[in-house]
């Protein structure tokens, strides 16, 4: 496969900047001169003389050197040099060319428009659609990223960290204990950090991420830097260090959860604004893509 591949580079290579040989036939025979160094005849003239257009001929290979010139099939005088040096053109051009081409007037706009209405455009202007509308349907409808801009959820996820956030496990089933969930801030989240001003305004439509500590149904309760849940102390491993505030104990009403930040102690979360609904749960983050060095860390 590595030979065939060699061999058809060499022939693409060969054929886009070498120029073609023709053979040449017959005995060499005088080579002959005008008076002002002008080529005359050559082994090559009588060759070319008899066909009606032009050749490029390779004469370095055969020996034969062209000077002052290109020799054509006319052979003569006339043949070897189209640029004659002895001021004996007769300057007859008429400089009629109607400066119509289309790289001068059209410039850009006509490359495109072709391109626009040729079938290789055609055929781009399909790929590029099909897949503009596959990832914004894997984007709006599967999975999206999102990033850590704060340390609310140390040590589990830090500043910077780039997370990929799955939307499907959330139509098949409801949130679980212990899932971490990216969510828009419900209202009393709104009322409390909105101040008036454009700063507060736009901190309030921002995405969240917490954790889940209790599901509907749920009797939650934060004493001596513990969590209970229906009367059961938690493990909770990820947490930055233990709750110093008391919270509950409170019963989570239908359709709502209680979400907390691992930094039990640096997050404005649902101990001070009250339960998330559901209906405003994004989706569940998955693992942590970006930086490398701490990609798959699921927290």
């Amino acid at each position: 496969m590595v030979c065939f591949a060699f061999l058809f580079c060499s022939i693409i290579t060969v054929s886009a900047f070498n120029c073609p040989i023709y053979p040449i036939y017959g005995n060499p025979s005088p080579v002959r001169y005008n008076r002002r160094g002008h080529l005359l005849s050559s082994p090559l003239s009588s060759t070319l003389s008899s066909t009606p257009f032009k050749k490029r001929v390779n004469l370095s290979s055969s020996g034969w050197t062209v000077l002052n010139g290109v020799l054509d099939g006319n052979g003569g005088d006339d043949g070897i040099n189209n640029n004659r040096d002895d001021g004996s053109g007769d300057g007859s051009g008429d400089g009629s060319g109607d400066g119509s081409g289309d790289g001068h007037q059209g410039g850009f706009g006509n490359e495109v428009k072709k391109w626009w209405d040729s079938p290789e455009g055609k055929d781009d202007v399909k790929t590029y659609t099909i897949s503009l509308i596959f990832a914004l349907a894997l984007r709006f409808f599967i999975i999206e990223p999102r990033y850590i801009p704060s340390l609310s959820m140390y040590p589990s996820f830090q500043v910077g960290d780039q997370l990929a956030v799955e939307k499907v496990t959330k139509r098949i089933r409801p949130q679980r204990r212990g899932e971490v969930v990216v969510f828009n801030p419900p209202a009393s989240f709104r009322e409390m950090v909105f101040d008036g001003g454009s700063e507060g305004k736009k901190k309030a439509k921002e995405a969240l991420i917490k954790r889940v500590v209790a599901i509907e149904g749920d009797e939650v309760r934060v004493k001596g830097g513990s969590l209970y849940i229906n009367g059961e102390v938690q493990d909770e491993p990820f947490t930055a260090e233990k709750a110093l505030y008391d919270f509950g104990p409170v019963k989570v009403p239908q359709g709502q959860l209680l979400v907390l930040g691992d930094n039990r102690n640096h997050s404005l979360d649902g101990h001070i604004w009250g339960f998330l609904p559901r209906s405003n749960v994004i989706g569940r983050a998955v693992y942590i893509y970006w930086p490398p060095w701490r990609f798959g860390n699921e927290g």
